[in-house]
């Protein structure tokens, strides 16, 4: 048997209302019709629903019965098919998986849950790192957001650019090349790449190459942090952003010198799957992430 469930607010509202006119009139139909939507409740459930007594209609046993659950049932699917967008941000228990950037990890991620304890306390924050590789965690909403340079091309993801930021060359005090750095001398000074997929080389080396220039690649590391662990210690030089990098460089005891050459910045990127894209909670968490990124900006 395939249930109408049309009819259970009809139901509801004869219920509710005693009549075939009241009913028509609450649900803004004919009588006629909820006459005809009457007689196949009948025909479903083996009872009268309404009898007539004298001028006025009168519940059976079986409705009176189920009067309450009708009620509930109707109310529930209104509510899962008008749901409440309001955010109750002192009520929300909830935790967000975002992957991110070891650079936005250091300098965003503290900034934002801050924020977010603020104002959400019982909001928890899972931060995982970029994988060597690609995954499907976005696809399958085992990350919830996803904060870096690279954005997915797919139509059934959403990315938003959060902002740029400039490339700089990190190097110890006293490098060679720290009283002054041009494109050459920038070729000839061994470099360590940041590269969470181990590659040795990188978009700069194109624009070198048209120079006529070659750079000397000593080493591929995951991390920013591990690759200003190497600058520090020796004469290799390491190509980074300026703003998201700078508590790291000042940590490290870096200096840091503008590219010597005219090169896009590096763009930031928000990138989350369309399934959020309704969904308020994942609104909020994203306008704080936009807030806090132009916040560590700013300051």
């Amino acid at each position: 048997m395939q249930a109408d469930l049309n009819l259970l607010t009809v139901l509801d509202a004869l219920l509710e209302e005693g009549s075939v006119m009241g009913a028509a009139e609450r649900l803004h139909l004919s009588s006629p019709a909820v006459s005809r939507a009457l007689g196949r409740l009948r025909s479903a459930t083996g009872d009268d629903i309404l009898v007539r007594t004298g001028h006025t209609m009168t519940p059976t046993p079986y409705a009176v019965a189920i009067r309450e659950d009708v009620h509930r049932l109707v109310g529930q699917a209104h509510r899962l098919l008008s749901p409440s967008r309001r955010l109750d941000l002192a009520e929300l228990e909830r935790t967000f998986t975002i992957q991110c950037h070891d650079v936005l990890a250091t300098t965003l991620v503290p900034v934002l849950i801050g924020r977010l304890q603020q104002q959400a306390p019982g909001v928890r924050l899972r931060v995982l790192a970029e994988h060597s590789g690609d995954t499907d965690d976005l696809r399958h909403g085992r990350i919830e957001l996803a904060l870096g340079g690279d954005a997915p091309e797919l139509p059934e993801f959403r990315s938003e650019v959060l902002g740029h930021d400039p490339l700089v060359v990190a190097m110890r005090p006293g490098h060679p090349c720290a009283d002054g750095l041009d494109l050459r001398s920038y070729a000839a000074q061994p470099h360590v790449l940041v590269s969470r997929r181990g590659r040795l080389t990188a978009p700069i080396d194109d624009l070198l190459a048209a120079e006529g220039l070659r750079r000397r690649v000593v080493a591929a590391v995951a991390t920013v942090p591990m690759a200003l662990q190497v600058v520090g210690r020796s004469d290799v030089l390491v190509t980074t952003t300026a703003v998201l990098s700078r508590p790291l460089t000042e940590a490290f005891g870096l200096i840091t010198r503008p590219l010597p050459v005219e090169f896009p910045a590096a763009a930031i990127n928000c990138t989350w799957h369309q399934r959020y894209d309704s969904d308020p909670a994942h609104t909020w968490l994203r306008d704080q992430v936009r807030t806090c990124l132009a916040e560590v900006v700013a300051g």
